[in-house]
């Protein structure tokens, strides 16, 4: 497995790909090897060095790597390669997507009903296609819930820089948001330390399970189960069936969601937690239709259940 550059410790997306590769090495002793980017340099030497060595599968995580994964993969048409959140098309690579719009929809209504301003706010990593699908998913749940709601957003430009998150998310409270959903890899940790500051506030985290961080101050995470998609393509590619082409995991394949509200259940109250499974069967059932970019959130209306 080859990090992006927030790298292992950053207790989100790399983190959790990380422990879908340690989880092979459990359940059938795969031998595993983890090269970590500092930069976006580095992405192409790791990928080249691992495929020099043989592995049966090589895992690229993050979007950021398609370009490096799809010329690696050219030349070493021999190897197998798996990217997350992107799309290389090439015999040999499986790509991994997510519908994000999903999982945080309802991250997003549970925001709305748990906040007392009707102020909330989106702080992500890089502005582009992939954070989008965050935001306006996050959005259009925070509408379902309370049509005039308000929603901030911001983005720090990257996905490594603690402080960056830090200081915007102050930014944002002081702006007057009382709930921030992080969709900004590392860069998050700084926004979960600076809401420890602010009361009657929350952070919602993001990929992995960041609600014990700050106990009682991540309303819940919305969990993407990369853990569960490396795991899968281990699995296949130990069968000496390595998986090529586009797979798309949502709501439905419960790789998409939220934590269970171990430690908000104070704000987070039965008839709220009802709200949310009912949400999560209407966009299972098709009845709600996330919007995945802002040409959609704009046709976004909320849908009586």
């Amino acid at each position: 497995m080859v990090t992006d550059v927030g790298g292992l410790g950053d207790r989100s997306f790399n983190d959790s790909a990380y422990a879908g590769l340690k989880a092979s090495e459990a359940q059938f002793g795969a031998n595993i090897q983890v090269l970590q980017s500092r930069s976006a340099a580095d992405y192409q030497p790791n990928l080249t060095v691992l495929a020099n060595q043989g592995y049966d599968e090589i895992f690229a995580i993050g979007f950021l790597m398609a370009k490096d994964t799809n010329e690696v993969a050219a030349r070493f048409p021999q190897r197998h390669f798996a990217i997350i959140d992107a799309v290389v098309d090439a015999p040999n690579v499986a790509s991994i997507t997510f519908k994000e719009e999903e999982g945080s929809f309802l991250a997003g209504a549970a925001a709305a009903m748990v906040s007392k301003k009707h102020s909330i706010a989106f702080l992500g990593g890089i502005d582009i296609p992939l954070l989008r699908k965050f935001e306006a998913g996050f959005t259009a749940g925070a509408r379902q819930i309370d049509p005039n709601i308000q929603v901030a957003v911001k983005y720090t430009g990257n996905f490594d820089d603690v402080a960056a998150g830090k200081e915007l998310s102050g930014v944002l409270f002081s702006g007057g948001a009382d709930i921030i959903f992080v969709a900004a890899g590392k860069a998050g940790l700084g926004a979960i330390d600076q809401v420890k500051s602010h009361p009657d506030c929350f952070i919602i985290g993001v990929d992995s399970d960041q609600d014990a961080i700050a106990p009682g101050k991540v309303l819940t995470s919305m969990v993407k189960r990369v853990d569960i998609a490396v795991l899968r393509t281990a699995l296949e590619a130990a069968a000496h069936k390595p998986p090529h082409g586009h797979l798309i995991l949502g709501l439905k394949d419960n790789a998409v969601g939220l934590t269970s509200f171990q430690y908000t259940k104070n704000v987070m109250t039965p008839e709220r937690i009802t709200t949310i499974v009912k949400l999560k069967e209407a966009i299972i059932a098709g009845t709600i239709v996330a919007p995945a970019t802002r040409e959609e959130l704009a046709q976004f209306k909320p849908v009586k259940l």
